[in-house]
């Protein structure tokens, strides 16, 4: 008799908890989801207080060259980052609840009616390093689209992840109504492995991390992943841009805050306004300490600025994600050859254009194959909070299900609910005595059903 590990049956229990959690009613959740944010409001020195630990060990782990700077600063906990969470969380409360709503019907025949209905994924299994933020972020979204969730955090967030979530649980059990058990904090690294196994119960993964911990993640399950390894962003600022407009998108895009996947890492330029353009955008990312890599022209226009760090690009620099501050530099002779060097280096991510050209604007939004496209702002924009998703589960370079920052909107998929009256197959096929009619219908599945609009339907 094969023995259940307690893995698998935290992992079990959360897979039955789903199917309760995907009935509970909107209000409900809502209800829920204010308690959490109390609850984070009224235990911030506990978090601080596990925060500073990890925070501790993290500056130990990066003097040992074990952990670099960027998971470190992404670690840090602050009043500001609980404000922000609550925040996300309320957001999270004001947004159309995604589950139970009726895309489409159609009468396949009189009285036999077909309904396409969005019903929660189920289980998700959520991986991440370091960001404890993750956990209020994901569990909120989860809560609201009527998803369980296991989560499985890096070593470096230990005692900030389990802090974050003890109040949540907590929360959770107080209302009585939510089944808890829909959501686990796993915390040993053994248990990462063994969570990639669990394809019979977990329906999606979604990976938060580096480049590495992505693709190990997508290397290692048969459970669909929803994510993204690479963050290579572009910004092309075309010969008819505004060059006022030009500076303050290029710095933002780099400089804002350059240790995450949506900052920009190459800047393409296009060679009729390089000369103009770059000495003073230069000067400007000199002063907020960025490190240039120039391709042979563009070095040949700011060798002689001093003070500036500048090196010769190689190869290499076109397809690296610095997550620093770091930008490789490129002069191109038209827009068509800019786009193919996005569509050739670039990781799909967020691509920018910055031109007061309109045909080019519809040009670059065609032909650039990424999951966001932008057009004279920032490539920080791409993100589910900014895109009015109230906070976002992960960014989704994939081309099925869900792209590009994903909201709850990617968390909810769809069912088909056929209604009819003893109807058979045979009374088409066989005797013939019922036609299709095929009609597209106008109403939804809780009218069909005569049920109040506050009962789910899943």
């Amino acid at each position: 008799m094969t023995m259940v590990t307690e893995i698998e049956s935290k992992v079990m229990a959360a897979k039955k908890a789903s199917i309760i959690l995907s009935s509970i009613r909107t209000g409900e959740k809502d209800k829920a989801l204010e308690a959490i944010a109390r609850a984070l409001d009224n235990n911030r020195s506990s978090i601080l207080q596990a925060n500073e630990k990890d925070l501790e060990n993290a500056e130990q782990l990066k003097r040992e060259g074990k952990l670099s700077q960027a998971l470190v600063d992404r670690l840090k906990v602050n009043d500001k980052k609980i404000d922000s969470m609550i925040s996300g969380i309320r957001d999270v409360m004001t947004l159309d609840d995604p589950s139970g709503k009726t895309i489409s019907s159609i009468e396949l025949s009189e009285g036999l009616n077909l309904c396409k209905v969005t019903c929660p994924i189920g289980l998700i299994g959520v991986v991440f390093e370091s960001r404890p933020d993750v956990v209020p972020q994901i569990m909120s979204l989860c809560l609201k689209s009527g998803n369980a969730v296991i989560f499985k955090g890096g070593s470096e967030a230990l005692y900030s992840n389990k802090a974050l979530f003890d109040v949540m649980i907590e929360a959770l059990r107080n209302t009585g109504t939510i089944p808890y058990d829909a959501f686990h904090l796993m915390e040993t690294r053994e248990e990462v492995m063994d969570i990639l196994r669990m394809d019979q119960y977990i329906d999606l993964l979604i990976p938060r991390g580096s480049n590495d911990f992505v693709r190990f993640i997508q290397d290692n399950t048969r459970i669909p992943v929803l994510g993204h390894a690479d963050g290579i962003c572009h910004v092309y600022v075309d010969e008819a841009a505004d060059l006022d407009k030009a500076y303050n998108v290029c710095f933002d895009s780099k400089v804002q805050y350059p240790a995450v996947c949506n900052a920009m890492e190459t800047m393409l330029v296009d060679h009729t306004v390089a000369s103009r353009f770059l000495p003073e955008m230069a000067q400007r990312y000199m002063e907020a300490g960025v490190e240039l890599r120039c391709d042979d022209e563009s070095f040949s226009i700011l060798e002689n600025i001093k003070g500036l760090k500048l090196k010769r690009a190689s190869e290499d620099d076109w397809k690296s994600e610095y997550n620093d501050l770091i930008l490789s530099v490129k002069l191109t002779n038209s827009m068509a050859e800019a786009i193919d060097h996005i569509n050739s280096y670039g990781s799909h991510h967020t691509d920018a254009i910055v031109t007061e050209d309109e045909q080019k604007k519809a040009e670059f939004i065609s032909l650039v194959d990424s999951s966001s496209t932008i057009i004279n702002a920032s490539t920080r924009f791409a993100d589910g909070y900014r895109y009015g998703k109230g906070a976002e589960v992960g960014i989704s370079t994939n081309k099925i299900h869900a792209r590009g920052p994903v909201g709850m909107e990617g968390l909810v998929i769809y069912k088909y609910v056929l209604i009819g009256n003893g109807d058979t197959v045979a009374d088409f096929e066989n005797t013939g005595k019922k036609k299709y009619t095929h009609r597209k219908l106008d109403i939804s599945l809780e009218n069909m059903l005569n049920l109040k609009t506050d009962k789910k339907v899943m």
